[in-house]
């Protein structure tokens, strides 16, 4: 079952929600950070990417960016934030272009995460945990929450409708368009959501992988910090994590798309000969319809890809980044692990067909490759098998944001 437990919020005073919220972490760079955090003392950058504080150059995993995270933490805590004196959950509705979802935001069992009650799809990085786990010490916070989804239930749907007819906390239109919105449960309606999430079997993480494994890290080393003199339930808030819960039904994966810088010493016919050898090449658009196909973008037209192999039995294997690479970048560009390749890039979420074409034209980029996304039924699929998605492969849009609710260990 999914064990949800209320927490005691810190946010932010309702007129600086919407200063203060900022993209997650890891989906901007630090310079993309300064540049959305210039003349707004308040952005949670400051704490998430401290180094655009700091001069540049600097190292973003030194000891002094982390110092510098905790300081403006602090800082901004004084400032703006608010603790509430009562455990509670609430709801974190997102809302873009005729898209909304509506989730769950709480602490969800670091202990059912080891157990694989909450499942992964995602292989985490050993330097990235590094990273958000000792973010997490240094602030003895968990500052963004991860993106979990779960098959959808028409009894916590009834429950949110009710919730959500009444105010909000915050309400909000971000920089990017997305509107964010926040209620507040009220302590029947929290006792409500947790039964009736007891009663969910397992929750899926969309987003958020190194988040979640960074969490875990911290509780044991908080653990490890009190274990000379622990005390009754001292160690009860690191045992949980920050999560937004979304119905499966409510939950959109946008295409993960590659550029490849160069056709590994083939020229172009070459190229060209080798990919019809594995597919069967066709004039056509720039977005796949459906699954199977693989639009290619190459001297300056779209072409539509289709391996001339017969459907795949594996729940991997099958899947459109998998025929990819296992049929056209691994044999034919000699790009073997998308994850260390220096020649390969991604574009994710609503950059679509049209930032693909601009950076092959400018020669940035030598070929690019639009997919069909990735459902979140072959998600669920992979997590239930025990087995991992290849890298890159689901985008999820749109984002939730880091700093409106937080979670103090």
């Amino acid at each position: 079952m999914a064990i949800v437990y209320p927490f005691r919020a810190l946010r932010p005073r309702a007129a600086d929600a919407a200063r203060i919220a900022a993209p997650p972490y890891d989906v901007v760079s630090t310079e993309e950070a300064r540049v959305l955090a210039a003349g707004n003392p308040l952005s949670f950058l400051r704490v998430s990417h401290a180094e655009i504080e700091l001069p540049p150059g600097t190292d973003s995993f030194s000891t002094a960016v982390y110092d510098r995270a905790a300081t403006n933490f602090t800082r901004l805590r004084e400032a703006a934030f608010i603790l509430e004196t009562e455990p509670s959950t609430y709801l974190y509705r997102l809302r873009t272009d005729g898209h909304e979802q509506t989730g769950l935001a709480a602490c969800f069992s670091l202990d059912e995460y080891d157990r694989d009650v909450i499942k992964k799809h995602e292989r985490t990085r050993r330097d990235k945990e590094d990273d958000r786990t000792r973010h997490m010490m240094a602030l003895g916070a968990q500052t963004g929450p991860v993106f979990l989804t779960y098959r959808a239930s028409d009894e916590i749907d009834a429950l949110e409708d009710r919730i959500t007819s009444g105010a909000p906390v915050y309400d909000f239109d971000a920089a990017d368009g997305v509107r964010h919105t926040i209620w507040r449960a009220r302590p029947e309606e929290t006792t409500a959501l947790v039964a009736a999430f007891a009663r969910i079997p397992s929750a899926y993480i969309a987003d958020g992988h190194h988040r979640a494994a960074s969490a875990a890290r911290a509780r044991d080393e908080t653990r490890q910090k009190r274990a000379p003199h622990p005390l009754p339930g001292d160690d009860a808030d690191c045992t949980t994590v920050l999560a937004v819960a979304f119905p499966h039904d409510q939950v959109r994966i946008l295409p993960y798309n590659r550029v490849v810088r160069d056709l590994a010493r083939l020229d172009d016919q070459e190229f060209l000969q080798r990919v019809s050898e594995r597919f069967e090449v066709r004039p056509g658009i720039s977005t796949p319809s459906r699954r199977g196909e693989i639009g290619m973008y190459f001297r300056g037209s779209w072409s539509m890809l289709t391996s001339r192999v017969g459907p795949v039995a594996d729940v991997v294997a099958a899947l459109d980044v998998s025929v990819l690479q296992d049929a056209l970048l691994a044999p034919i560009l000699e790009i073997e692990d998308v994850r260390t390749s220096t020649r390969i890039d991604f574009v994710g979420g609503s950059r679509g067909p049209g930032e693909l074409e601009r950076l092959v034209d400018s020669g940035e980029a030598s070929v690019a490759f639009s997919m069909f996304p990735v459902s979140v039924a072959d998600l669920m699929a992979v997590s239930d098998a025990g087995a991992i998605l290849p890298p890159k492969s689901t985008w999820f849009e749109p984002k939730l944001r880091d700093g409106l609710l937080i979670h103090l260990i």
